[in-house]
């Protein structure tokens, strides 16, 4: 069905339904601290320690998903969640410390569930087909983090307040859970490398998902742009609440909380598609022409939209909306980065994606962290002009990297004549 893997249905839905819990608090967490004491700085700091631990768990899971099994490691990634959100919400709001450590700490259990249903997917589809899947991969983690983890505290905020808001987050990370452990299937007996390990061989794989950034130059350059493509994704609900809704950082206030949560969660639905249709595209056409074009030209323009329509246009919501789903149609385009590690080293797929996590949980630490040690200096539209620097680098980067394209490219990277294309997929 349009490329997903009806295998694995269930794992879809259950990380769709296990990131809305874990998104709740991306749309109003800064100003929530921020408003109880914390200045901006502080809050952009807990951002920050909360990505460098998502990206040092995120380096280990690819691998530890082949060593330890990719279900299991997703269900101990749910229960790791619960218990640190629990401690979060009663013993880490007391201080700026605490609130620093826990939090941080919780960023340990969310790539163990998310990125070793990447593995998962891997070992479960045919290599030609991977852009697709991944496509649905990134639909249902939009379709949580970004779009029902956004709308429904939107309308809960206004009811029960921020506070209790972020105790009903535990109600979905536990039924993502149990989706997990009782309807998604562990990966196929061929593909489970897991069992066939024994203990020098389990260190010897994790030790690779250190090497491999040193052994294969294709797998460092695309770290590179994959810790690019999604930096202002990951800096944006840090920044924007404060830039549009706030006085504070050099912004007018133009519109309410609720308004700029809205519009995430728009942006965020625009994706669900989007993902679908460029992992399509991707498989059909070429996985790096579409992120270099498409995916950082369109996200140098986005980025720039976010800074400029409100200063040229005032509060015009319509004008934002049209930003949003610009900015939604260039991060999908980065779809077929889950594929493209995977294709690089197929011997060593888990060192691949550990590789491939290494920089998604990068980029949810740097993209705050920039923006945290350029907001004092440049300002917020000095950000996103940095930003969109950024975005350029990535689209130079793309031209040095030659992943291998079953029915697009030969095995070294290089596109075939149009009419040998598919003629080796059935």
């Amino acid at each position: 069905m349009f490329g997903m893997p009806r295998r694995l249905l269930f794992g879809y839905l259950a990380l769709a339904v296990f990131m809305t819990g874990d998104g709740f608090e991306l749309t109003f967490l800064s100003r929530f601290l921020v408003e109880h004491g914390f200045s901006p700085t502080q809050a952009g700091l807990v951002f920050t320690v909360y990505g460098l631990v998502v990206a040092f768990s995120a380096w280990t899971t690819g691998v530890l998903a082949e060593v330890v099994g990719a279900r299991r490691l997703m269900l101990l990634g749910g229960v790791l969640w619960m218990v640190l959100h629990v401690l979060f919400l009663t013993v880490g709001l007391r201080s700026v410390l605490g609130t620093i450590v826990i939090y941080g700490l919780r960023g340990v259990a969310y790539p163990l569930f998310m990125y070793s249903f990447v593995v998962l997917i891997a070992q479960s589809v045919h290599p030609g087909r991977l852009a697709s899947a991944m496509g649905w991969f990134w639909a249902s983690f939009s379709l949580g983090i970004g779009v029902l983890g956004a709308y429904v505290p939107s309308l809960l905020v206004p009811v029960i307040g921020e506070y209790a808001t972020l105790w009903a987050s535990l109600a979905f990370v536990a039924a993502g859970t149990a989706m997990c452990a009782f309807l998604v299937p562990g990966a196929p007996p061929e593909a489970d490398r897991s069992r066939e390990l024994d203990g020098e061989s389990r260190t010897r794989e994790l030790l690779r998902g250190v090497t491999i950034l040193v052994e294969n130059r294709q797998i460092a350059l695309s770290v590179v742009i994959r810790v690019l493509c999604n930096l202002t994704l990951y800096a944006f609900p840090m920044l924007m609440p404060l830039y549009l809704t706030t006085n504070g950082i050099g912004g007018e206030a133009w519109f309410s909380l609720s308004e700029w949560m809205t519009l995430w969660a728009i942006m965020n639905a625009i994706t669900i598609g989007a993902n679908v249709v460029w992992g399509r595209l991707g498989d059909r056409y070429g996985w790096m022409r579409q992120m270099r074009w498409c995916g950082f030209g369109g996200m140098a323009i986005a980025t720039l939209a976010f800074a400029y329509v409100p200063v040229w246009f005032g509060a015009s919501f319509p004008l934002m909306v049209v930003a949003a789903v610009l900015f939604a149609l260039s991060v999908t385009a980065f779809v077929p980065m889950g594929a493209i590690f995977p294709a690089l080293a197929p011997e060593h797929r888990g060192a691949a994606i550990s590789a491939h996590n290494l920089a998604s949980g990068l980029t949810t630490f740097l993209g705050p962290g920039i923006a945290t040690a350029l907001l004092p200096v440049v300002g917020p539209v000095g950000v996103c002009w940095a930003f969109a620097g950024l975005m350029v680098l990535g689209t130079i980067t793309t031209f040095f990297i030659h992943p291998p394209q079953p029915g697009i490219t030969s095995e070294t990277g290089r596109m075939l004549p149009r009419r040998e294309r598919f003629a080796d997929i059935a």
